[in-house]
């Protein structure tokens, strides 16, 4: 489910410093945002995790790491969630039915340099099946909708706009999703960022 423009620029602007201030809790510790080491190499997207954090060396959520509490979503950012899904719910039946009881467990933000790109992947960590919410703000960029079998084609391209939302649940709640491209200089005065994108995902972690 796509939302155009879901979000005016008082909303972005506010998440985007929030984010910020919420980064600045955590500089210097384990939780730290930065860029993810994985296996295949370093990613480009620099990331914080608020009220969970997936640890890819134990392969599980965790509420603290290395003896620093994972900072809690706000509840502001909790009552957007519930709000834009009964947006969504009000279009599509199989998003309707979690409106009422959907719990934001964990918050991923994702900063994306004007270089930077995420391959294609599924939110499959998540215990629940519940709907993903992502929200984004700043430079325009590619959104690669895909199957729920493989990295490859068939696949749709969405070029999603500043202030933009998407939600996945049910049938597509495992599809395979990426950010091949993003479009340099296009983020609009007023959104919170000069440069680059944010990307806001809300998750229920449990079922």
């Amino acid at each position: 489910m796509h939302l155009p423009g879901a979000l005016k620029f008082p909303v972005q602007s506010k998440l985007v410093q929030q984010a910020r201030d919420l980064a600045r809790t955590v500089q210097g510790s384990a939780l730290a945002m930065r860029k993810p080491r994985l296996k295949s190499g370093e990613m480009k997207v620099h990331m914080l995790s608020l009220g969970r954090h997936w640890e890819y060396g134990s392969q599980q959520y965790v509420r603290s790491w290395g003896g620093v509490a994972v900072p809690q979503v706000p509840q502001h950012w909790t009552q957007l969630a519930h709000h834009l899904l009964a947006q969504a719910g009000a279009l599509d039946e199989s998003l309707a039915a979690w409106a009422e009881h959907y719990r934001v467990e964990a918050a991923l933000v994702n900063y994306y340099p004007d270089d930077a790109s995420m391959g294609m992947h599924q939110d499959a960590f998540e215990d629940s099946n519940a709907p993903v919410i992502s929200l984004s703000i700043g430079d325009e960029a590619i959104f690669r909708a895909g199957n729920n079998e493989t990295r490859t084609k068939p696949y749709e391209d969405l070029r999603l706009m500043s202030g933009d939302v998407v939600i996945f649940g049910g049938p597509s709640r495992a599809m395979f999703h990426g950010v091949p491209k993003l479009f340099p200089c296009t983020a609009p005065s007023g959104c919170g960022l000069s440069a680059g994108r944010i990307n806001i995902t809300f998750r229920q972690v449990e079922v």
